[in-house]
């Protein structure tokens, strides 16, 4: 009943369980992981819109989803309208959707009017969203926060807004910006903007598991949820929640073996799309979390956080993992 495919715009997906974009987390290498779990669609990291018109390189690689299994969605940020039309047409380009980030709470971002302090300026917000609809060949969607405090909780308005926008499809994290990632999200509000529109609506925030993931989707009657924390490290839950939602039962967590498995996979991507001085130093962020709760993971963190050879490293993952 909760599990089943999603139809955003003129895209069928083939299921409604999606992996959310985080900075610095949802490179080409964690997504190919992931998509091999099963999650409807995958996002890139957020992308600056401004970037994207200035020709940034360094911006086009976070945009590679060469040889990857679709569908994807490239995430946008921005304020200045020019921008954002201009990223809008190029990403259409590529990528299966454009998402809109409403919501990143990063001091850098909304410090200059992007992310989620547009949240405060809802006319803004709107002359955005008409603008990279007008502009993009693919469906638009967009991801936001409840709101920027307490006082300031804008979520039913702007799913309003965006859906008389013309995007497709709104992904709703209960947060407000005040909160970061403190607190719990408010399903309750989540709830009210899915009363509130025609369009789907995305649950996004403290999905960890199964239960969690069905507490969304029951309590708030969402068309789908997004993972994003809950997955780094990982990677499995897609399957295990897919597995759970099909038919109510849990399956057996990975094993120590199996883990190991998919670290090198992923770490041997990494390789492929980096250079081995960039990819060792940016995997250990995915070890630290990989061998959280593990037995002796705080002295396998320092030990990794000294190696610069991926063959030395390899060899600490199979002393670690299987010993």
């Amino acid at each position: 009943m909760y599990l089943h495919e999603l139809k955003i715009g003129n895209l069928k997906l083939e299921n409604n369980i999606f992996l959310a974009p985080m900075a610095g987390i949802t490179d080409l290498p964690f997504r190919v992981i992931c998509k091999e779990y099963g999650p409807g669609l995958v996002f890139t990291e957020m992308v600056s819109s401004k970037a994207i018109f200035y020709d940034d390189e360094k911006t086009k690689n976070l945009m590679n989803i060469k040889g990857e299994k679709r569908p994807v969605a490239i995430q946008i940020f921005g304020s200045d309208i020019e921008a954002m039309g201009y990223a809008a047409k190029y990403v259409s380009q590529i990528a299966d959707i454009v998402d809109i980030n409403m919501g990143c709470p990063a001091p850098k971002v909304v410090k200059n009017g992007d992310g989620s302090k547009l949240l405060l300026d809802l006319e803004k917000a709107k002359e955005i969203l008409e603008t990279v609809v007008k502009n993009s060949k693919l469906p638009v969607t967009l991801k936001y926060r409840i709101g920027w405090d307490k006082d300031h909780i804008v979520a039913v308005e702007l799913a309003k807004i965006a859906e008389e926008a013309g995007v497709s499809a709104i992904t709703v994290h209960g947060r407000t910006r005040s909160e970061f990632y403190a607190g719990k999200s408010d399903l309750n509000i989540i709830k009210k903007v899915k009363e509130s529109v025609n369009i789907p609506v995305i649950g996004n925030g403290d999905i960890v598991d199964e239960l969690t993931a069905e507490k969304m989707l029951k309590e708030t009657g969402v068309d789908g949820i997004m993972i994003g924390r809950g997955a780094f490290g990982n990677p499995w839950i897609f399957q295990k929640i897919i597995h759970y939602l099909q038919t109510g039962e849990k399956l057996e967590d990975v094993s120590s073996k199996e883990k190991l498995e998919v670290i090198k996979k992923h770490f041997n991507l990494e390789l492929q799309e980096k250079c081995e001085y960039v990819a060792i130093r940016e995997f250990r962020k995915h070890l630290a979390v990989y061998s959280k709760n593990m037995a002796r993971a705080s002295e396998f963190r320092t030990c990794i956080n000294k190696i610069e050879d991926k063959d030395e490293l390899i060899q600490a993952l199979d002393k670690f993992f299987v010993g």
